[in-house]
């Protein structure tokens, strides 16, 4: 009572009212102050945990807003260090591997038009490479510019057309929804068997302009975030260790992973809203 009528009433008139020592007034609410941020102090632990380390101060704020918390990115700044909390994003990352060009003459038909208003029409594609024991092995996700899913992905130990092949292979759904395929200039997507595919299935092809990452800027973010969240300090004793554990990030990146394009929602979250939104 006298917590809530502080704004009204001076602390010691209310005390004097109710015969209640100054002193046990402030130590009780001392102790309040004290629980209310250890519960803080686990809930931002608990989001931290639950992202796979990733999350930074943004992010944590927006998941603690959905548990009812309101609370600045600096409080949560100062609760992260006191904790030892250091999102993976802190690290330096690694610096991308050179490959050879594709020549083709094919132009940029998607012109940076990341911005997509419907679901598997527009996908976007790289890869990416990780340690497996002794060597290394590679990743490649196919993505939607919808929503950002990684709707198709695969992994192995060369970085060949094969690979690129077996994401579109891992796809649910029926190829004919692909409207458009882009990707860098890189080697691996310049084969005879992958535009037999493309043909196939009439899905257009676009290709970067040589030495333009800005042309496929979504792919390029994608792959830096799973390189941090997935790929960095990681080696797998095996490809059949490797492939379970993309399996595994691949569902929480689809379902749990929130995005900042995407209004601080999952990819599958913001189709189903919007999917709502239109029925």
């Amino acid at each position: 009572m006298i917590q809530n009528n502080r704004h009204r009433y001076s602390v010691s008139a209310m005390c004097a009212v109710l015969q209640l020592p100054k002193s046990t007034f402030y130590y009780e609410a001392k102790e309040k102050d004290s629980s209310e941020a250890d519960d803080l102090t686990r809930q931002i632990t608990e989001i931290f945990q639950e992202s796979r380390q990733n999350y930074g101060t943004r992010k944590i704020k927006h998941e603690l807003y959905k548990k009812g918390y309101q609370v600045s990115r600096r409080r949560i700044g100062r609760i992260m260090k006191e904790q030892g909390l250091v999102s993976k994003y802190t690290i330096a990352q690694f610096k991308p591997m050179k490959s050879a060009c594709n020549e083709s003459k094919q132009g940029n038909t998607l012109n940076r038009e990341f911005t997509q208003d419907q679901a598997r029409k527009v996908v976007v594609s790289d890869l990416t490479y990780v340690r497996v024991h002794t060597k290394w092995h590679y990743i490649c996700t196919i993505l939607d510019l919808y929503n950002r899913e990684i709707i198709g992905y695969s992994s192995g130990p060369q970085k060949d057309a094969a690979l690129v092949q077996k994401a579109f292979a891992s796809i649910d759904g029926n190829l004919d929804e692909l409207a458009l395929f882009h990707t860098d200039r890189g080697s691996e997507f310049k084969n005879q068997a992958i535009e037999d595919l493309l043909q196939t299935f009439q899905i257009d092809r676009s290709l970067s302009m040589k030495g333009c990452p800005y042309d496929n800027a979504v792919a390029e973010a994608t792959y830096k975030v799973i390189k941090t969240e997935f790929v960095y300090g990681e080696t797998f004793e095996s490809q059949e260790q490797l492939n379970l554990a993309l399996f595994d990030y691949v569902h929480w990146y689809n379902h749990i992973r929130i995005h900042g394009t995407l209004n601080y929602l999952s990819p599958i979250e913001f189709k189903k809203k919007h999917l709502n939104e239109i029925v």
